[in-house]
Formats: C-alpha cells, sequence, structure tokens
C-alpha cells in the first residue's frame, strides 16, 4: 500500500512551510531581502513528459520534475522519488530542504530533489526500468557529477539508481558513477549507505538525550513509519538500550507500553503485515503520535504533526527521520511545550553525509571500510548537533531555527562570496 498526501488530516503546501521556515530565520539574522527572497525560490526546475513503451506494447507517457535549488556553495544534490502524488510544489520543497540540510553538516553542496509520477505497484521490473531509464534521459542535460547527482528516496532503491548511472554513462560513452548515489556496491556504492539515514538520526538522538540528562537505557520510543529509515532506526535505538514501544507503517499502527518484539515485528512486516503482530496490539496510527514516551521519531511523509494534533503530543524529543514532519504552526506548540525537536535537516543528514562520501569515493576511485564510513558520519554528526544547539541558544530559539541560520549564513556567505548578491 502506498502512503498518499489525503491519508493526513491537514494537507499543507510544503512549498509554503519552506518559505516560512526561511523566513523566521532569516528575520533572526537580519539577512538583506533580495537574499531572502532568492532562497525562497529554487534556480531551475525542469518539468519533463517522456514516453515508456508498457509490457502490453502500448506507450504511456509520464511526467516528471527536477528542481535544482541554490547551487553556491557546490553541485546539487538530492533524491528522486516514485510516487502517484508528487507536485511540483513538494518537490521544489524537497530541494530546498536538502539545500539545508546539505549546508547544516557543512557539505559542499546545494539542493535538489526529482520526482516521477507513477504508482511503482502496478509497473512490472521491466516497465519500471524503463521508467527510471526514460527520466534521466529526459533530464541528462541538468544533472552530472559536477552539476547535479541525483539519489534514492520514496520508493526508489539502488536497483533504480543503477539503471539510471548507467544511462548517464550510455549517453555520455564514459562510466560515471559519480553522476548517482546510493548506487549498488558493486558499481560504486558506499558502503555504510543503507544505514546512514537511520544511523545518523540515532546520533543526533544520543547527543540530544544527553543536553536533557536522560539515560537511553530504557527510554521509550515510538516510530511512525516502518520503512528502512524507520526500521534500522528502531534496531540501533534497541541495541543503545531503549524500549521500542511502538510502531506503524501504511497498513496500521501497533503498541506495546512493555516494548515490542523487534524481531517478531520484522517478520510479520515481511511476510504479512504490522496489524498480524496481535490484534490486541493494534492502535489507531495517529494515536502511535501522541502516546507518552522519552523519544518519537516520525520516518514517513510530510505534516505528520500539525496543528491539529501538536497539543497532544507528549514525547520529550522528536527525531525528524522524515522530511518536513512538523508544520510551522506545530513547531510554536510544541516549543512552548518544552519538547526538543531535532529538524529534519539535521536529523536525516546521515543519508546525504554518506552519499556525499560515495560521491567523493566515486571521484577518488578509492574506496573506505564500512567502520571509516561509520566514524565519518559520526563525527559529522556530533559536530553538526552541538554547533546548532550552542546556535539555539545564542539566539534563544529552537533547533529547526538555528539549524536554518547556521545554513543560511553558509548559503549568503557564499552567495556573496561569488558575486551573486
Amino acid at each position: 500500500m502506498i502512503v498518499t498526501k489525503e491519508d493526513s488530516k491537514e494537507n499543507l503546501n510544503p512549498y509554503e512551510v519552506a518559505k516560512k521556515q526561511i523566513e523566521t530565520a532569516a528575520e533572526k539574522l537580519g539577512l538583506e531581502p533580495h537574499i531572502v527572497e532568492m532562497l525562497k525560490r529554487p534556480m531551475r526546475v525542469l518539468s519533463v513528459s517522456f514516453p515508456v513503451k508498457m509490457d502490453d506494447g502500448s506507450i504511456q507517457i509520464f511526467e516528471g520534475y527536477r528542481s535544482q535549488h541554490n547551487d553556491a556553495l557546490g553541485p546539487t544534490k538530492g533524491g528522486i522519488r516514485f510516487h502517484p502524488d508528487i507536485t511540483l510544489d513538494e518537490v521544489k520543497a524537497l530541494s530546498m530542504w536538502m539545500s539545508f540540510k546539505c549546508a547544516v553538516v557543512g557539505l559542499p553542496y546545494g539542493g535538489g530533489k526529482g520526482g516521477v509520477i507513477c504508482d511503482p505497484r502496478t509497473l512490472s521490473t521491466g516497465e519500471l526500468e524503463r521508467v527510471s531509464r526514460g527520466f534521466i534521459e529526459a533530464i541528462s542535460q541538468i544533472i552530472g557529477p559536477d552539476k547535479d547527482i541525483p539519489a534514492p528516496d520514496v520508493y526508489t532503491n539502488p536497483q533504480i539508481m543503477g539503471w539510471m548511472m548507467d544511462t548517464y554513462s550510455r549517453m555520455n560513452h564514459a562510466f560515471s558513477p559519480g553522476v548517482i548515489t546510493g548506487k549498488p556496491l558493486i558499481i560504486g556504492g558506499s558502503k555504510g549507505r543503507n544505514e546512514a539515514t537511520a544511523r545518523g538520526c540515532v546520533i543526533t538522538i544520543q547527543e540530544a538525550m544527553k543536553k536533557l540528562h536522560l539515560p537511553l537505557k530504557g527510554a521509550t520510543v515510538a516510530i511512525q513509519g516502518f520503512g528502512n529509515a524507520g526500521r534500522i532506526a528502531a534496531k540501533l535505538l534497541a541495541e543503545l538500550g531503549c524500549k521500542i514501544v511502538a510502531v506503524s507503517d501504511s497498513t496500521g499502527a501497533i503498541y506495546d507500553p512493555d516494548g515490542l518484539n523487534l524481531a517478531t515485528v520484522e517478520h510479520v512486516k515481511d511476510h504479512q503485515t504490522l496489524l498480524d503482530y496481535g490484534a490486541q496490539y493494534e492502535i489507531e496510527p495517529s494515536q502511535l503520535l501522541e502516546l507518552d514516551v522519552d523519544i518519537l521519531v516520525p520516518a514517513a511523509l510530510e505534516n505528520a504533526i500539525t496543528a491539529a494534533n501538536a497539543d497532544r503530543i507528549q514525547a520529550k524529543i522528536i527525531a525528524e527521520a522524515a522530511n518536513g514532519p512538523t508544520s510551522p504552526e506545530a513547531d510554536q506548540i510544541l516549543s512552548g511545550k518544552g519538547i526538543m525537536v531535532i529538524p529534519d535537516i539535521l536529523a536525516n543528514a546521515g543519508g546525504v553525509t554518506v552519499s556525499y562520501f560515495e560521491w567523493v569515493q566515486n571521484l577518488m576511485n578509492y574506496y573506505w571500510s564500512e567502520e571509516e564510513v561509520n566514524q565519518k558520519l559520526a563525527d559529522i554528526m556530533v559536530r553538526s548537533f552541538h554547533a546548532v544547539h550552542e546556535t539555539a541558544e545564542q539566539y534563544g530559539t529552537d533547533l529547526r531555527t538555528a539549524a536554518y541560520i547556521i545554513s543560511i549564513k553558509r548559503m549568503a556567505e557564499a552567495m556573496k562570496a561569488r558575486g551573486w548578491v
């Protein structure tokens, strides 16, 4: 089952959310209006349509987008998602969040994002491959290892990245692994990439718990979204001694105050549905967000926490493994309640950080061990968390605004150094 935007109670425009977040941070910095206006608009957005021959011999026209927000700090970087509800505003917002995500952890990238409007459930493997190759052909003129480097995102995976890299390489008559990250290891992928988003999120949770003087051992955790990031975050947190009490996916949610058996959860997730864990553990998915837990990890789609439910959130820490799960209005409510929100542009930056490592390894044609990758990731995430926390204290604001302050400062400095403003 694919999660659709209609599933959320409050359907907010992510592009408007992103612009509000920029305005809030820029006001704290006293940034010149023309710089703010530049940051509120992607520098380039490409809309494409391309034909694909289906298995039955018919021709279907697919539509897609690629947004490149700002390349002052370096080439743009960001995922490609396949989803039936993709909109242009969503892709623009996600490219903006990628710019700030890269800047807050100090990567030499701007933000990019892409998407194809399709339902992967209805496509055969061959059709999925032809859609993947067709999209890269359509956007090939604006991507490249020194221009814009795509990666996997919602409902895309390493195999799709492999097809895309191969298509670009064929078009350019040269093996070009650096054009795409998140590839299979055999064709230039990086060790540690699969766990990177979740691992980076868990590292920020560890640092946040230290700041609040709370023990990780025995801490209760609810995870909304049991896909790659949510599932691995659950495993890593359990290894640190946390008690995973609730998880959810598109089929439903389960809760056990004594702690779920993760091995059983993974088994039913892989072979049946989460609800087969046991009827007595079933709860409404919306209830999961409002449980009395130490740590809440939203790891699904945008707008999970809004003004409609923020006042009922009880977690001490919210670590945003998903992009844009909290609306600006909800942020104000959560801040007023004293809940620490580790913002998406910091909490889930582990994925793009190890994607950066993959790109660097591709360009060098020299590859690191998983231990090296994980240590380099930990160094960056710990340093970035403390920089954001210190900035929040300096400006008397929340962690999200502090993260944007750091990002916008770096981007504005680069724009000035290049003579753009």
